[in-house]
């Protein structure tokens, strides 16, 4: 991928744009590997592959320059403003969208924050795409000193773009590097982006995670399924679940399935999918997942982990060894974490690992390991 941006080294993010894509899945492939060499892998499955441009749903654009000539992008480690709006990483629809935002950043009176000065309203502008054609747009705003006027703008804005059609506020009063706060205000009627993977509808809210790459997470949570498929279980835990991909995917009109997840917007996304879908035996709850499972005195036959960076940690390791399910379906875009955590299951045998190229030039994948409880047997594979 030629970027112009990293070139005039504008922006470094990218770490490995250099190296050729081959070179960089192979890199990736063989840390993996070095990560679970103490581990007896019965099947390493092929990576799966991302576009190399205009991959990513989702832009954060810090917001600087003047309310009569706003720049979009970031800030140098010198403090200089650096637009971003040509990324390569962005899907072409993206640039017609910057372009408007610009003159309606004057039109709305949102003057950009300057962080050394600390005064100005707008610090952000992120910005996510479905793969349905809408879009989500939010200004992260200082305080709600400009709302009024940024209401009294939109009905110009949403003329010009008719495909945003979620469009919220949030407030973010503090001064450090904190890319959004807890209050988020509607803007429009609608307040989830609908997406669709494999056939399985899915819901972005304003706060909900979701993941920035939609080619490889749709692969990656229909291989989930595909691997469960293959396995002869009626019970199941959807631990850190987001909005559900995985769960959704899933479970059949037969699985009990509990999907947890701490943040309350991602669950009524969830639950907005699961009653589309009509699986009246899943359940969506915003609890802490290792507090969930650990307060439980029975565990279902699959227990799937999508957890953050730092893993699911030795107390909910622990708990898994002693209550042993099945099977332990675990999804990391972390593979260090998760090999410390694999190496806890020692009563685990690694089934299959893949891994999925979710974030092309840099260091991170994705990876989706299935464990097996020694004794179990392994996974019974489908004759194709």
């Amino acid at each position: 991928m030629h970027c112009a941006l990293y070139d005039a080294g504008r922006c470094r993010s990218c770490q490995w744009l250099e190296k050729p894509y081959p070179q960089q899945l192979n890199e990736k492939q063989s840390l993996l590997e070095q990560l679970l060499a103490q581990q007896a892998v019965s099947e390493w499955c092929p990576p799966v592959t991302s576009p190399e441009q205009g991959f990513r749903n989702k832009a954060k654009m810090v917001v600087s320059g003047s309310v009569e000539r706003p720049v979009l992008g970031m800030l140098s480690r010198e403090g200089d403003a650096v637009d971003l709006c040509a990324c390569p990483l962005y899907p072409a629809s993206f640039a017609p969208v910057f372009a408007v935002l610009k003159p309606f950043i004057a039109r709305a009176g949102l003057t950009p924050y300057n962080v050394a000065r600390k005064r100005g309203e707008l610090k952000f502008l992120l910005l996510t795409e479905s793969t349905q054609g809408g879009m989500m747009l939010r200004f992260v705003l200082r305080s709600s000193a400009k709302l009024e006027q940024l209401r009294a703008a939109l009905p110009w804005l949403q003329q010009q773009l008719p495909q945003l059609t979620v469009i919220s506020a949030n407030i973010q009063p503090v001064h450090m590097a904190i890319l959004e706060g807890d209050e988020e205000i509607a803007l429009t009627p609608d307040q989830a982006l609908a997406e669709s993977f494999n056939n399985v509808p899915l819901f972005i809210r304003p706060q909900s995670f979701f993941q920035t790459n939609p080619q490889v997470a749709a692969a990656l949570y229909a291989t989930a399924r595909d691997w469960v498929a293959q396995l002869d279980v009626h019970s199941m835990w959807d631990l850190f679940c987001g909005v559900g991909g995985f769960g959704l995917h899933c479970a059949t009109p037969e699985m009990q399935l509990t999907g947890i997840e701490i943040s309350a917007e991602a669950i009524a996304c969830a639950r907005q999918s699961a009653q589309q879908l009509g699986l009246d035996k899943v359940s969506f709850a915003a609890l802490d997942s290792t507090q969930f499972a650990t307060g439980r005195d029975q565990v279902p036959q699959l227990v799937l982990v999508n957890p953050p960076r730092r893993g699911i940690g030795a107390e909910l390791c622990d708990y898994l060894s002693q209550m042993a399910p099945d099977y332990i379906l675990y999804s990391s875009c972390n593979p260090q974490s998760m090999a410390q955590d694999i190496a806890r299951l020692s009563d685990y045998d690694v089934s299959r690992v893949q891994l999925f190229d979710m974030f092309p030039h840099t260091a991170h994948f994705e990876v989706l390991t299935l464990l097996t409880k020694r004794g179990q047997g392994r996974a019974t594979q489908r004759s194709s």
